[in-house]
């Protein structure tokens, strides 16, 4: 991964998405702290698939986990019951 301050960067920013292009990453860095990353856009497309399907595979698995489960009483019930 490359780092490089801000001022850099703009002055060498298509040589920076040139390398990104090719797989690389650009830290930019402002005070020598870094405050940006530029990636590819497949990249994080790619990374953001990932999480949709583990966030998916995680309320399958709460579904499962779920059923059988009884909370107690339901909304009908506690209606009925406050009647009384």
């Amino acid at each position: 991964m490359r780092t490089v301050p801000v001022y850099e960067a703009k002055t060498r920013l298509s040589e920076l998405l040139a390398a990104v292009e090719h797989g690389e990453q650009v830290t930019i860095t402002r005070r020598g702290r870094a405050i940006a990353r530029i990636v590819a856009a497949v990249d994080t497309e790619a990374s953001a698939q990932s999480q949709r399907q583990r966030v998916a595979g995680t309320f399958a698995r709460l579904r499962e986990l779920r059923q059988g489960v009884s909370l107690g009483m339901d909304l009908r019930e506690a209606i009925e019951e406050g009647r009384d």
